[in-house]
């Protein structure tokens, strides 16, 4: 976030949470952007004006004014095609790909209707064989009636402003930044990986049959009792047990109460 962010976010008032509702987003936000008025309430700004296609969507979180686990933005769109209504949705690395069909935002009192939005996933790639992340966007805009097309014929422009609402599902922050998409499942299996490797030495052990059969219950599951996480330590008296009941630590147990009655 550069300085003008900064400065921003320090103006704004202690304690304050940004949870608008899709009504107010329209009403308060995306109306005023597009039509301003001498008469708006708001003394500060919350949502900052950013082309999000021109940007993969973990670089969008440091432009953004304000923003914790979703961020907003004000965007311009394109026209896909110079005589056609449907939007470019191309964006750097990769695509923003429609998830259902336009939904109306209806007002609380009563049942006018004061937009639309759609939710988009974001795809690495090109299509048809983008890679789908887990970076999220809800659309807002305004009702196509609400224009006065005065654009020269042949223009690229679409929307001057529509509303954005970015987030990630399973949001997890590195160092450099946030996780990309597919990234987050490579760095778990990673994880994984390590942890078995780090594994008290105790536990190599366990009979070979054991460790097989922990494998596959922990590739596919048991189809009566599905995987439950297990803490180190638990795993730990629990492999103790194991071994206490087996056949081999029985035979040992014989033969020291053998030795000890002979003394």
């Amino acid at each position: 976030m550069d300085g003008n962010n900064r400065s921003n976010v320090a103006n704004l008032p202690p304690g304050f949470r940004f949870h608008p509702t899709d009504e107010e987003l329209i009403i308060h936000y995306l109306n005023q952007k597009v039509f301003p008025s001498s008469n708006h309430h708001l003394t500060f700004s919350i949502i900052a004006d950013v082309n999000i296609y021109k940007f993969n969507p973990w670089e969008l979180p440091d432009k953004a004014l304000f923003g914790e686990n979703e961020w907003f933005f004000f965007s311009p769109r394109e026209r896909k095609y110079p005589n056609g209504t449907r939007p470019n949705r191309a964006a750097a690395s990769g695509y923003w790909k429609a998830t259902g069909t336009d939904k109306p935002i209806i007002a609380s009192a009563g049942s006018q209707c004061l937009g639309m939005k759609k939710a988009l996933a974001f795809y690495k790639g090109r299509p048809p064989k983008g890679v789908k992340t887990d970076w999220m966007m809800i659309e807002y805009r305004l009702l196509d009636d609400c224009f006065v097309s005065q654009r020269p014929k042949g223009s690229m422009q679409l929307d001057d402003w529509v509303l954005c609402r970015v987030s990630h599902k399973g949001k997890a922050p590195l160092a450099g930044g946030y996780l990309q998409g597919q990234e987050m499942a490579i760095q778990i299996t990673i994880g994984i990986n390590e942890y078995d490797h780090q594994l008290p030495t105790m536990d190599q052990m366990v009979g070979l049959e054991s460790e097989e059969l922990d494998e596959k219950v922990f590739q596919e599951g048991s189809p009566e009792y599905p995987p439950t996480p297990i803490d180190t330590s638990m795993r730990e008296v629990l492999k103790s047990i194991e071994r206490v009941l087996s056949v081999g630590a029985l035979d040992e147990m014989v033969k020291a109460s053998s030795s000890n009655d002979g003394v």
